[in-house]
């Protein structure tokens, strides 16, 4: 799954990240094929950096 383009290179908010996470499970116990598992931990690394962003900003 492709990350989706942003303009002017924002970065995606945690929701839009969390949103695909969610979207990678077609089913809540159906597991995740090795490709899904690297996008998989590629977004959650991406939401760790939006989080840790959204704190020192705060």
């Amino acid at each position: 799954m492709s990350p989706i383009p942003r303009p002017c290179g924002l970065p995606r908010s945690a929701a839009e990240i969390n949103a695909q996470i969610r979207g990678l499970w077609p089913h809540p116990q159906a597991p995740l094929s090795r490709e899904q598992q690297a996008e998989y931990e590629r977004l959650c690394a991406e939401l760790a950096r939006v989080e840790r962003e959204g704190v020192a900003a705060a």
